[in-house]
């Protein structure tokens, strides 16, 4: 029996994407406490242009010895809130495995004064926590940790600054 022509090709549906705002209002699944990522954040001079840059790295705290990971993520920066989405893991195509934690650098400019930076997960979870930035005195401070109001909302982050990667742009280098 033969096989019927189709006259126009399958469409196969799109994953949806969650926007940072659905996965604010999403309340997650109750489960227990645990640490799965950690925020690290430092000057940073971007080496293509020499801008002065605040740089956000998330890691994740496991170690993965046999796939290299990358954490895909989301950034939106709105007056003085900064929301960092995790979306997930994807593996990259490199042919010498390493071992070390999934990661993702995100850069933000001109930074000045207290923000609220929230971390969000895929289930609607967030972590959250004031950060004051100053580009003149050579400081990022971190002034509270906490968990934002929501029904079964869990640490799973926590928040950290590396004196040790600071770089400065010429401009403020002296």
């Amino acid at each position: 029996m033969a096989l019927k022509k189709t006259k126009d090709v399958p469409q196969i549906p799109k994953a949806r994407e969650k926007k940072i705002d659905k996965l604010k209002k999403a309340t997650p699944a109750k489960k227990k406490t645990e640490i799965e990522f950690n925020c690290i954040m430092y000057f940073h001079k971007d080496g293509v242009n020499g801008k002065q840059k605040y740089r956000f790295e998330v890691e994740t705290i496991k170690i993965f010895s046999f796939l290299n990971y990358k954490i895909t993520a989301q950034a939106r920066k709105e007056k003085k809130t900064i929301d960092i989405s995790l979306l997930g893991l994807t593996a990259l195509n490199d042919y010498m495995a390493k071992v070390q934690p999934a990661n993702v650098e995100i850069d933000f400019e001109d930074l000045f004064g207290e923000f609220t930076v929230n971390i969000i997960k895929q289930d609607g979870s967030i972590n959250s926590a004031i950060v004051n930035f100053n580009i003149f005195k050579k400081e990022i401070e971190i002034i509270k940790e906490f968990l934002p109001e929501k029904k079964n909302n869990s640490t799973f982050c926590t928040f950290e600054v590396d004196k040790d990667s600071f770089s400065y742009s010429k401009e403020f280098s002296k």
